[in-house]
């Protein structure tokens, strides 16, 4: 499949799904596009011979956070709804205000979906559900929301007998008369705690484990498929799902695409039949600016058997996509993928063979091959327009020059700056992804910290990276500049933490603008860094366990958990006594938190878990002056059960490493002459010789696993003796133990000395 790139035009910073494609009644015919900014601009323009034909365009006003097309059900969906602060708005396809609804809410809305008359708008927190402008439910989620969608509820069973049946056409509009005739809606809600949320009216009925936090969801086929309750999720870790959600049955997963080329997040999500096949494609965008798609082979039973999406076309732009839709723009009877950038631009990746002699840089293509004498005029009339716009810089930046001289009065103003910027922990290497996005070019960032993290190499990072050294008084232990290239507009930086480390990470974003100015991310790394929120678990038959009483308030105990472990929730939930369940990434044990007002308890098979929380809470209890009463048990049963969990995979990483030494030997002797032969070589060292390409790779995918495990075994150990109330000033000989045959009994016998 070739796709070609076409640039349409720069509007202002725009927000996640703030453009659609309005739909015509003939089909590749050409569509018109709706589109808003950060402005607070809301414009509907199409495209005629290569020119931008405005249908209307608003006045600036609060910025535009979502746009959503609806209408009648069983009619044509050209209703066009914004939303901005906390209001809805909606318009006509000719521009004209039919709604300005006020929803009165104290958040800003986020995410919005519209279905007839049913209207779902929500913050960070708080869902609302109105039906003709009237609220009839309303949901406070304290995990946070990532995303909302409405389906309505029906029996798979409905739709498949109607599908058997009767036609396409006429099985569309059955469905449409079955959710005329008063089907309820029923409200899913995704939540930053990686669940799926179904609300009945106010109440939750039931709650779905998904595998990472949802980012975006979408109907299946832009219409929910033949049952109406199929969903597409996209998420965090770049994962994309198929899930049918039927009416009070389980959750069913149709198919799980994989993230192996490690993509970055999903974004949006479109449904387009762009390969001319059967069914509709799957158009996915992600935030580090990959766009993809995927064909769904055809398949009658979708109810009971989903096709697996098969990769047709990608494509990588240096921005991250916020907004991607299929239909026909440019010229009609040409496909193409619309696609709007963070910084405003808007580009289509269109099926028609571009002439790239004609196309400049903004322009789109032309169906004439050879340079006309029209065109000649009309790139003439652009150069001179864009050296008139030239000139005007030129002076009033030397204007601005002037005015900020030393013997001036004039002010020197710092611009405002927009910034995405985002944290997230990658469970597969235990490490943190940051990633930032700016609206003009990155000159320089600089990262410091003060704790110790490791700075990783990201191939497609293309800065350039220079360490400083660090004084010991300034209490600084990183610090590490990123020169960008030219028109770098977007960063991404990894790094990993040791758990048991917790300090602030800040980062300086300097861009390449006048006057010279920047602005600061501040990070809170917490102590359990490398811990994540899981649902699904076994209750543990031994742990260690830590119980505390004492004075404080609900909101003062989950202020300290919330300082020792990452992903818990910033609301309250409305609820006497909290519960939530951690796992340790790198080891693979549990930690268990309940609390409520003046009583808190916490139970893990790792007795550093313990100590760390046990550490931190005493340390802001004492800076509060609240007096606690702390009771700690630790278990041997317990410790060898944590020691069974590390051991596998300590004894891999030490033969891994023993070979790889043996390998550079070998080589050398392979290199001493001629004479070399592998058959003179024992069993054993063949095998390494033979496999040298499988033992390089793993070792060069995590090179610093083997001081990590030694590290996490002698936290283990002064954890061990500091509990149990020892004095014990000898350190674990790890190098002995490495060097030996070691086994579980021998490691648990050293922690007992």
């Amino acid at each position: 499949m070739n796709l070609v790139r076409v640039d349409y035009t720069l509007v202002g910073l725009t927000d996640s799904h703030c453009m659609k494609l309005l739909p015509t009644a003939t089909p590749k015919s050409a569509q018109k596009v709706v589109i808003g900014d950060q402005n607070g601009t809301v414009q509907e323009f199409y495209f005629k011979k290569g020119e931008i034909q405005q249908v209307f365009k608003t006045l600036p006003g609060p910025p535009i956070s979502r746009i959503a097309l609806g209408g009648a059900l069983g009619s044509i969906q050209d209703k066009i709804f914004v939303a901005a602060k906390n209001e809805v708005r909606g318009y006509s396809k000719k521009g004209k205000l039919f709604l300005n609804f006020d929803t009165n809410r104290t958040e800003d809305i986020k995410h919005m979906f519209i279905s007839g008359s049913d209207l779902l708008v929500s913050g960070d927190h708080v869902l609302n559900h109105y039906n003709d402008c009237k609220e009839v439910a309303e949901f406070m989620c304290s995990d946070g929301i990532m995303d909302i969608i409405g389906l309505y509820g029906r029996k798979a069973s409905v739709g498949s007998s109607i599908r058997t049946t009767v036609s396409t056409i006429f099985h569309n509009i059955c469905l449409n008369l079955f959710e005329l005739q008063g089907s309820p809606l029923s409200v899913l809600i995704g939540s930053k705690a990686s669940e799926l949320l179904v609300l009945d009216k106010s109440a939750l009925s039931c709650k779905y484990s998904l595998p990472s936090p949802p980012t975006v969801f979408h109907l299946f086929n832009n219409d929910g498929g033949p049952t109406k309750n199929l969903i597409t999720v996209g998420f965090q870790d770049g994962q994309i799902a198929l899930y049918q959600v039927p009416l009070g049955g389980p959750l069913v997963t149709k198919w799980i695409l994989q993230n192996e080329k490690e993509r970055g997040e999903v974004s949006c999500i479109h449904f387009y039949n762009i390969t001319n096949e059967e069914t509709p494609d799957l158009i996915v965008g992600r935030q580090d600016g990959s766009i993809e798609v995927y064909s769904i082979p055809e398949q009658d039973d979708l109810i009971n058997l989903a096709p697996f999406p098969v990769e047709k076309f990608s494509y990588v732009c240096n921005e991250s996509i916020l907004s991607v839709q299929g239909g026909v723009v440019g010229n009609a009877g040409f496909d193409e993928i619309l696609v709007t950038t963070h910084t405003g631009w808007l580009f289509g990746l269109t099926t028609e063979v571009v002439d790239k002699q004609t196309v400049g840089p903004n322009e789109t293509s032309s169906s004439h091959i050879g340079v006309s004498q029209k065109e000649k005029l009309k790139v003439a009339r652009l150069r001179a327009e864009i050296d008139e716009i030239e000139g005007k810089v030129a002076k009033e930046r030397e204007k601005y020059q002037n005015l900020t001289q030393a013997d001036s009065d004039g002010l020197s103003t710092i611009p405002p700056l927009s910034i995405r910027d985002k944290l997230t922990f990658c469970k597969e290497d235990t490490s943190y992804q940051l990633t930032l996005e700016v609206e003009t070019t990155i000159d320089n960032v600089l990262v410091q910290a003060d704790l110790p993290i490791e700075l990783m190499d990201i191939d497609k990072n293309s800065a350039v990276v220079s360490h400083s050294a660090c004084d010991a008084e300034s209490g600084n232990c990183v610090l590490a500049t990123y020169r960008c290239q030219i028109n770098t507009t977007r960063l991404e930086l990894r790094f990993k933490t040791t758990e048991g480390q917790s300090g602030m990470m800040r980062v300086y974003i300097t861009p390449l603008v006048h006057p010279k100015c920047c602005s600061v991310r501040q990070y809170h790394i917490k102590p359990l860094s490398h811990h994540a929120r899981i649902h699904n678990h076994e209750t543990l038959r031994e742990y260690h366990a830590l119980s505390l009483k004492g004075t404080f308030s609900l909101l003062e105990i989950h202020s300290w958990i919330s300082q020792c472990l990452p992903e818990v929730p910033e609301k309250l939930p409305v609820e006497d006594k909290i519960s939530y369940v951690f796992q340790s990434v790198s080891v693979g044990t549990v930690l268990f938190c309940e609390f409520r007002r003046g009583e808190a308890e916490f139970k893990s098979n790792n007795v550093s878990t313990i100590a760390i929380i046990k550490d931190v809470i005493t340390k802001e209890a004492t800076a509060k002056r609240i007096k606690l009463e702390i009771s700690c048990s630790v278990m041997e049963n317990c410790m060898r059960e944590t020691l069974r969990l590390i051991f596998p995979l300590l004894e891999e990483t030490a033969s891994l490493t023993k070979q790889k030494e043996l390998l550079g030997a070998l080589k050398d002797m392979e290199a001493g002459g001629p004479e070399f032969s592998p058959e003179c070589l024992t069993k054993k060292y063949r095998a390494i010789v033979n496999n040298q390409k499988e033992i390089t790779e793993k070792i060069n995918k995590n090179p610093d696993l083997l001081p990590k495990l030694t590290g996490i075994l002698q936290s283990l150990h002064r954890d061990w003796v500091k509990l149990r109330g020892m004095s014990s000033s000898a350190a674990l000989n790890l190098n002995d133990m490495l060097a030996s045959n070691m086994n579980i009994e021998f490691l648990f016998n050293l922690f007992c000395v």
